[in-house]
């Protein structure tokens, strides 16, 4: 899918993904996916960093590529880029952002069709608006997910984009959710610890509970109990379990319990 940036050319350095058009004897086109109109060439010498007796044995046309700009000629809105250069690293990452971009591409401008609005309006008032405030526009349909309006709202989206951007996130985007786990010890000495150990577990349960995370705590075999808090950012987990086990600390030096906890690697 094609996408449209703010900017005319890439800059240098940066990594764009790219479609090969033609490949010749001294290098390959490419159609740039983020760049409609530029061209970039992929020379023969930044094809791989191992000597290839061909550059078809590396590309061919069809291919869809994650390359580096190395130079950019603003007077031919042209660029030439580098194959060898990418990372593996960098690859999978641009690769996922992009196809991320174009997932929330497609979902808004079917909207946008509903509204009867252009696509360059769509990127003005939507597209753009979202990536600005959250660093690309399907994280801003995910942060609506959870949030509902607001988080469309914040972004100074439109008042009559807002419900049918939010019907269609929450029909076609499918938030991936997280996991942090762990072993609470418990014992008590006293005639009635059963009691006090049940107090200290469902103070623990309030204290782990949020909009948007969800608590399960269960025996696994005496004096032990699994906590499992799932949700949509490993941040946020992590700053409610050290709050909520710090909390628990204190209710089981006044329960008279012995108390600790271990993490569980998943």
């Amino acid at each position: 899918m094609k996408l449209r940036s703010r900017r005319k050319l890439p800059d240098e350095g940066e990594l764009v993904v790219g479609d090969v058009l033609e490949v010749h004897d001294h290098g390959a086109y490419l159609e740039l996916l983020e760049f409609p109109g530029v061209n970039a060439y992929l020379p023969w010498s930044e094809v791989a960093t191992k000597a290839v007796r061909s550059i078809k044995e590396v590309v061919r046309p069809k291919m869809r590529l994650v390359v580096k700009v190395i130079r950019v000629y603003a007077n031919k809105g042209s660029v030439d880029v580098s194959l060898k250069r990418v990372m593996e690293g960098e690859k999978r990452r641009k690769m996922t952002f992009y196809k991320r971009y174009a997932k929330a591409v497609a979902l808004i401008l079917g909207v946008a069709a509903r509204l009867k609005k252009r696509e360059e309006e769509a990127y003005q008032e939507v597209i753009w608006k979202l990536e600005e405030a959250y660093g690309d526009p399907l994280t801003g349909l995910e942060r609506a997910v959870i949030e509902g309006a607001s988080a469309l709202e914040n972004a100074g989206v439109a008042k009559q984009w807002v419900e049918p951007l939010l019907e269609a996130a929450r029909t076609h985007v499918k938030l991936k959710t997280v996991k942090v786990s762990g072993i609470i010890t418990v014992r008590s000495r006293a005639g009635d610890g059963v009691y006090r150990i049940r107090e200290l577990l469902k103070k623990v349960e309030e204290l782990a509970e949020g909009d948007d995370v969800k608590v399960r705590l269960y025996y696994v075999g005496s004096p032990r109990y699994r906590l499992d808090l799932e949700g949509y950012e490993y941040k946020e987990l992590e700053e409610r379990l050290t709050r909520a086990l710090k909390e628990a600390e204190g209710e089981a030096k006044r329960l008279g319990l012995e108390m600790s906890f271990e993490r569980l690697k998943e």
